[in-house]
């Protein structure tokens, strides 16, 4: 059974040692998704898969036979960037640019985390919808990690996409 990858059906590696992000760099050409860290540590390579974050380095391709992944290439329809994709640009939030692609990637699950009523760590009850704070922001996209300085401008962008949904 074959990968989906941003809509198209691909066939896995035979070798099933390749990692989901060497299979998407390397044997696709989507460059998009960054090789950061290698250990799971950055978030540069987050990726969606179903709709959930998962990190790249961090998962064999063959573990997601049969199931949908999207990368950065696949947000934008054609010419129009996806809604986060020209809120960062708006917000200058991205300098190098490096961790741009894991951090918008990331931060598109975010928001479906909240519009589930998915808790996190920082959740005050974890039986009602968490309050979209910066707080709750700034916790859900730790894991990715900004060197260049750009995080205050990622914020923005990240908290603007977020009251969009209509909250």
């Amino acid at each position: 059974m074959p990968i989906t990858v941003n809509d198209q059906s691909h066939d896995l590696p035979d070798d099933v040692r390749v990692s989901l992000l060497d299979f998407l760099r390397e044997h696709l050409g989507l460059t998009g998704t960054k090789k950061g860290c290698n250990q799971g540590a950055c978030g540069a390579c987050t990726v969606l898969v179903d709709g959930e974050r998962v990190l790249g380095c961090l998962a064999l391709a063959v573990q997601y036979e049969g199931r949908s992944v999207a990368t950065i290439e696949g947000l934008a329809e054609g010419d129009d960037l996806h809604p986060l994709q020209a809120l960062f640009i708006e917000n200058d939030g991205f300098q190098c640019g490096y961790c741009t692609p894991g951090q918008i990637m990331s931060a598109v699950a975010l928001r479906e985390e909240f519009a589930r009523g998915s808790p996190s760590a920082v959740s005050s009850d974890m039986a009602t919808t968490p309050e979209r704070s910066l707080l709750e922001i700034r916790e859900r996209m730790s894991g990715n990690l900004c060197r260049c300085g750009a995080h205050n401008g990622i914020i923005d962008a990240i908290t603007t996409y977020v009251a969009e949904d209509g909250r």
